[in-house]
């Protein structure tokens, strides 16, 4: 039987077990950094938006706006820093941005196709894998399709974790498309955001924790049934969340009632990387009316933005003439997952 200590609940409490915590306490002084007892320090990480406080990410969205203006002040504050990131899905903004993001920091990353892993191979359990990347590297971020088995991993690194993307959440892109509004808008709390299309994904999720916390109103367009709605337990902690700031979040099923009066309309693809495409047909003819196009816009403030986490597929979530046009911010969206990552990276890593 493994003895096992329960710890007061954080941001990002953990159980663990005590030979863990034998093994933090007797690491020779070159490796000691890497693993710091969590009895002593906890280790905080961002596996989702609904575990961080409504201040840790009004402070990281700010951290991210000052690393933006003042790029040099943490030219190395990452110094002999490595991140280590593990991907079963494609990506191009967030492989390439928390990339960057430590080399611009003076630290270092680690690409690792998941594929191609003894855990992939059934060789080597998710508790090992954490245990043995927690005494290499000082940060893992993680892009899976598991949302389990993100938070298995968490529960064993005892190095930061960071989510960047699973089924359930997607919180980095979300921090960095609320650091986007700031930007634009000036302010988060009393904006209103519309997001049409396919409800029962990682972005939306997201953006209901996310609005929810900072006072936003959120407004969800969709169509009716269990494989196109927010989750259930989903909508009723982002309500609860709402209810605290004093904002609203509202599931519409049909476009105008959800775009009505919007400071920003927000798309997202209709087929996340782990829907099947042999439902491409069925799912395209299911949020046609869903569609962001002029006439959708036009429902929306005359100052309203539109945002789009990419990729995107033109004719499909939104027109040409959306994206491409006036009112569309997609790309500083897209720079603006660099500035964030540094963010998240300095809070996590404890040189924030």
């Amino acid at each position: 039987m493994i003895l096992e200590i329960r710890l007061k609940p954080t941001v990002a409490s953990v159980i663990i077990p005590a030979w863990r915590l034998w093994y933090s306490r007797n690491l020779t002084a070159t490796t000691e950094h890497r693993i710091v007892s969590t009895m002593d320090k906890p280790v905080t990480h961002l596996l989702s938006l609904a575990d961080w406080s409504a201040e840790l990410i009004e402070k990281t969205i700010e951290l991210g706006m000052r690393v933006k203006q003042n790029p040099k002040e943490y030219a190395h504050a990452l110094d002999q820093r490595t991140l280590m990131m593990f991907f079963q899905k494609p990506s191009l903004r967030t492989r390439t941005s928390f990339e960057v993001a430590m080399v611009q920091l003076g630290g270092h990353a680690i690409y690792y196709d998941l594929g191609a892993s003894p855990w992939s191979k059934g060789k080597e359990s998710i508790p090992d894998t954490a245990c043995v990347v927690s005494r290499f590297c000082d940060a893992l971020s993680a892009r899976l399709y598991s949302h389990a088995e993100l938070e298995e991993m968490a529960e064993y690194a005892t190095i930061p974790v960071i989510n960047a993307l699973t089924d359930y959440e997607h919180p980095c892109q979300i921090l960095g498309d609320l650091m986007t509004l700031k930007e634009k808008k000036g302010k988060l709390k009393g904006l209103k955001l519309a997001y049409l299309g396919d409800g029962n994904n990682n972005v939306t999720h997201s953006l209901m924790f996310g609005c929810s916390k900072v006072g936003m109103d959120l407004s969800v367009g969709c169509p009716k049934g269990v494989d196109y709605e927010p989750q259930p337990a989903v909508l009723a902690k982002a309500k609860e969340f709402a209810k605290k700031s004093g904002s609203k979040v509202e599931i519409f099923y049909e476009t105008r009632s959800a775009i009505a009066q919007a400071d920003v309309v927000y798309a997202d693809s209709w087929m996340s990387y782990h829907i099947p495409e042999e439902k491409r047909d069925e799912r395209f003819r299911i949020f046609q009316p869903f569609q962001v196009n002029a006439q959708a816009m036009s429902y929306a403030k005359p100052s309203a933005v539109f945002m789009n986490c990419l990729p995107a597929q033109r004719g499909a979530e939104q027109t040409a003439e959306v994206i491409d046009g006036p009112q569309s911010i997609v790309f500083d969206q897209a720079e603006n997952r660099l500035h964030i990552q540094k963010a998240i990276l300095l809070t996590l890593v404890g040189r924030a």
